[in-house]
């Protein structure tokens, strides 16, 4: 009980390790570490002090037929995130869920990146796509680019993790107990299983170079002050 204060005092300054500001990010983990050392406590013992009892969900409206680029959005930011994403057709809902801030940032990152694609897609179309090309072809045009950029914009999320992992050390089995067991209690999942896509090679190649544009980070930011509601 008597390292209460100075495990409190350890979090908030590891919270100021995250700042922007380098030269006050690098002063906060310095400090951290020294009282970890100090202190004899590790990272483990910062983490068991807080441990989630249970997963949330946030739900977003999609549509009852998930196109396979917002499947694979939704599972390339979950997976980022470390949470689950499940649609319910019957609803056209997508349930996000995991730990803590993770569901909140994951949900509002998911929202970011659909309306952003959407926009790029719509300017791409209008310089690309003339108004006397077949309905068929303008929307292969369409898929093809939703999907090359979310291919890129996956990849990049992927990198991110791997370089500032968003869970560590005795809490991520802990987190993956509770979203299993939150899974759980929602009942059967059915699994869907991505058929070939036919692409049209430009639009895919355009929609991957605009991808590795998207401010990624600014929408991560961002969904640390937006307040979701949870199911």
């Amino acid at each position: 009980m008597e390292k209460s204060p100075i495990i409190e005092k350890i979090k908030k300054l590891l919270a100021l390790a995250n700042s922007s500001n380098e030269h006050e990010a690098a002063l906060a983990a310095g400090h951290a570490q020294r009282l970890l050392s100090e202190h004899n406590l590790a990272m483990a013992d910062i983490e068991a002090s807080h441990r989630p009892d249970k997963a949330d969900k946030v739900e977003t409206v999609v549509s009852k037929t998930l196109p396979k680029w917002l499947r694979h959005l939704s599972a390339g930011v979950s997976t980022a995130f470390d949470c689950q994403a499940i649609h319910h057709p019957a609803t056209g809902k997508l349930t996000f869920i995991g730990v803590g801030a993770d569901v909140e940032i994951a949900a509002y990152t998911f929202a970011y990146l659909d309306l952003t694609i959407r926009k790029l897609c719509r300017t791409y179309l209008k310089q690309h796509a003339p108004p006397t090309l077949a309905n068929r072809q303008r929307e292969l045009m369409r898929q093809s680019y939703y999907l090359g950029a979310v291919s890129t914009i996956t990849s990049r999320l992927k990198k991110q993790k791997a370089q500032t992992p968003v869970t560590t050390g005795a809490l991520v089995p802990v987190k993956e107990a509770l979203i299993r067991q939150a899974m759980q209690e929602i009942g059967p999942i059915r699994t869907l299983h991505s058929r070939r896509s036919y692409v049209n090679a430009d639009a895919y190649t355009k929609g991957q170079t605009d991808g590795s544009q998207v401010g990624i980070r600014q929408g991560i930011r961002a969904g640390k002050d937006h307040h979701a509601i949870r199911g």
